[in-house]
């Protein structure tokens, strides 16, 4: 959903000493989306891997894990982040990337003989044969999960609804590569992986857009069904093959309620629905709250109509277009200029008829595009709840972690 209307008056009384710009969570958004992710799979038996770059905030993890036990386990991005969140008392850790890295290799190594559980990205036989030397060198096993193709190739047509990610995709792709970890000593595939970016990115729900929204969901609707069918078959016939597969991992945000049903499934992963930023409003399926935040001061009236705000020029990875560009979302109605977009040194704003007065000084409150890429930004984030701020806290950036 979008965010909750009339915060602007709290907010802004909220940060009037603060400087900015400024970023921060609202907490009461944040644990009401954390109870709804963990309501999506009450019923379901799976447990709720927390993806960290979709928050990038140690003490939020904690937050998380601490409101209820089905969440376990995290999946991270890097070695380097890994390592650094074990360090941090984390132990459960599925590397969401390939890496070959001979110093992240002896990463997993140190972290497997510490006896924390790390399961390295796989989708080749090649990853598997250098897991293997690294495995036996030390004396250990290494764990490895296996990604599967998502993508959705209708009629067996050249176009590939998907993110382009493993090439493994057939039962006898997955076979293949089972069948010659079975050989290998050192390491062990453990775990199977197929993220649905296609089904859980898009959104499906976006007002007046009516015929969009239902091709979208015809064609999420394929998808599901098709790699439902396939994901069962290849953890099936692994398991048939004596690989003894602890888990396998599905799903996104988008895809919480369609994954959760499939029954080979063990776990979904999810991570944005936490701080639900701007891509993440218009979903048919699952409601989200928008939580996190930031705030640029107002320091330039160049009309009636307009304000320029300082900065906010925060555009989010992908393909260049407007839905990768911040959204002003308070005072409500504020619109982005076409020709000027969310800049680097100054964002001008068209302000609505009915908008409060807005002085220099004054903040407004953007929403970031994608949510863990808004901590990249800041070094902290501010906690709110009611009419105060409970905490400040640090980011990945003011960690001094870094992702790829």
């Amino acid at each position: 959903m979008k965010p909750v209307s009339g915060q602007y008056g709290r907010y802004r009384e909220i940060f009037k000493n603060q400087k900015l710009p400024l970023a921060f969570v609202d907490l009461e958004y944040f644990d009401r989306n954390v109870e709804y992710v963990a309501s999506t799979q009450k019923r379901t038996g799976k447990t709720i891997r927390v993806h960290t770059k979709s928050i990038r905030c140690i003490p939020l993890f904690k937050r998380i894990f601490k409101k209820n036990s089905i969440f376990k386990g995290l999946m991270s991005v890097s070695m380097e982040e890994t390592n650094y969140l074990a360090g941090k008392g984390f132990d459960d850790f599925i590397v969401a990337y390939p890496t070959v890295q001979p110093s992240d290799i002896k990463l997993l190594v140190n972290l497997t003989r510490r006896g924390k559980k790390v399961t390295l990205m796989i989708d080749s036989v090649e990853h598997l044969r250098i897991l293997s030397e690294a495995g036996e060198k030390a004396g250990l096993v290494l764990n490895a999960c296996l990604e599967i193709d998502c993508a959705y190739r209708p009629l067996r047509m050249p176009l590939h609804l998907g993110l382009r990610r493993s090439p493994v995709r057939t039962v006898d792709d997955a076979l293949e590569v089972a069948r010659e970890s079975r050989k290998l000593k050192g390491v062990t595939i453990n775990a199977i992986m197929g993220y649905e970016g296609h089904i859980a990115g898009p959104n499906d729900d976006i007002p007046k857009k009516f015929f969009m929204n239902k091709v979208i969901r015809i064609l999420k609707r394929a998808s599901v069904r098709e790699f439902t069918r396939r994901r069962v078959n290849i953890a099936t016939e692994l398991k048939n093959e004596g690989l003894s597969i602890e888990i396998v991992n599905g799903g996104g945000s988008g895809s919480l309620i369609s994954t959760g049903r499939d029954p080979s499934v063990t776990e979904v992963t999810v991570g944005s629905a936490f701080y639900t930023s701007g891509l993440f409003w218009h979903y048919k399926e699952v409601s989200f709250i928008p939580a996190a935040f930031f705030a640029t001061q107002v320091v330039r009236k160049p009309t009636e109509n307009m304000v320029t705000c300082q900065g906010g020029g925060y555009v989010a990875s992908g393909p260049a277009g407007n839905d990768k560009l911040p959204v002003p979302v308070y005072p409500e109605g504020l619109a982005l200029l076409p020709l000027e977009g969310a800049g680097e040194v100054q964002t001008p704003l068209i302000l609505p008829e009915d908008c409060p007065e807005l002085k220099l000084g004054d903040p407004v409150f953007f929403q970031h595009a994608k949510a863990g890429e808004l901590a990249d930004h800041f070094s902290q984030l501010h906690l709110v709840e009611g009419s105060r701020i409970v905490d400040t806290v640090k980011t990945y950036r003011g960690e001094g972690i870094k992702l790829p």
